[in-house]
């Protein structure tokens, strides 16, 4: 099969091996993944899959058909519509994927779509929920807002009763962001937050962080998810910490068990799915590429300035 994979630190697409089931795993034919940060990051030697995923091939989402399953998975699953977060492996003609991991997809979610809505939806909500505990009227601050996880932030915090400051690095695309939900806007070179944040997703990194940690409200909740646009280092004022109460935390899913990721699977299945098909939730598209043409994928997402998912689909 074809896959996205690097060699001299270079994207090439080669051909290598199909993968094989384990116990509990599907098989996925493969008709759309998105690239991620992550993926990024991999490709330049920093941040390598995790044990018992795929070390030469891209990719932490994909969504297309399952083909075939273990013998100890639910048959009926063959010819599903799914999407789905991996460890590695996604930008192939077929992927490796625990079963208890699949959303079931509506009938009319389009590829593009659907390849580009599980690691960002997933990220946003284990984020949002699990992590912070976001209430109904708390001040979301999200940082990063542009990309893939700060949209979907943005739509599944605004559904949950939560008023939304987007942070981003220009203005750019600031009318599309607020179509998406989000009440204010800023950027972090003229920053400006309306009131305290209740909660912040730190997409960015410290060079945000340090700017937000001084517009906490009382019992703050702060998850950092993302540090590639504004370093992983931060001077952060204990005092102001110690006064707010708030608490700072982090939060990455490539390498959590497969339970955890199973229970998110499941939560998503119920809170998220059916409005991406009715189209309550939206998964704003950058670009798209053929899988041939990966190369250019990552060029393009390697830059600044994108707003929303850039996604790999195969014919």
């Amino acid at each position: 099969m074809r896959a996205v994979g690097v060699t001299e630190s270079k994207i090439v697409v080669a051909d290598v091996d199909r993968p094989l089931l384990q116990p509990g795993d599907a098989l996925i034919e493969v008709r759309a993944a998105g690239l991620n940060a992550a993926d990024l990051l991999q490709a330049r030697g920093w941040y390598p899959a995790p044990d018992g995923w795929p070390a030469d091939i891209l990719g932490l989402e994909c969504a297309g058909v399952v083909s075939a399953v273990a013998d100890d998975v639910d048959s009926s699953l063959i010819g599903r519509r799914v999407a789905c977060i991996v460890g590695g492996g996604g930008q192939a003609q077929f992927a490796r994927v625990p079963a208890s991991h699949l959303l079931v997809l509506p009938d009319d979610v389009d590829w593009v779509t659907a390849g580009g809505l599980a690691e960002t939806f997933t990220t946003a909500y284990d984020a949002l929920f699990l992590q912070a505990q976001l209430r109904t009227g708390d001040h979301v601050v999200v940082s990063g807002a542009a990309g893939g996880v700060g949209t979907a932030a943005i739509q599944l915090a605004r559904r949950a009763g939560a008023v939304v400051t987007a942070v981003t690095r220009d203005a750019r695309h600031h009318e599309e962001l607020r179509d998406l939900g989000a009440s204010y806007l800023t950027t972090t070179a003229n920053y400006c937050v309306h009131a305290p944040a209740d909660v912040v997703l730190e997409l960015v990194g410290a060079a945000h962080l340090e700017l937000v940690v001084n517009h906490l409200a009382p019992r703050a909740r702060v998850v950092v998810i993302g540090v590639g646009g504004g370093g992983a280092q931060l001077s952060l004022n204990l005092l102001s910490l110690m006064s707010t109460r708030a608490t700072i935390t982090g939060s990455t899913l490539r390498a959590r068990s497969i339970d955890e990721k199973a229970e998110l699977a499941r939560a998503l299945q119920r809170d998220v799915i059916d409005g991406v098909g009715t189209g309550a939730f939206r998964v704003p598209l950058a670009a798209e590429f053929d899988l041939a043409d990966a190369s250019s994928a990552y060029e393009a997402f390697a830059h600044s300035g994108k707003f929303g998912k850039i996604v790999l689909t195969l014919k």
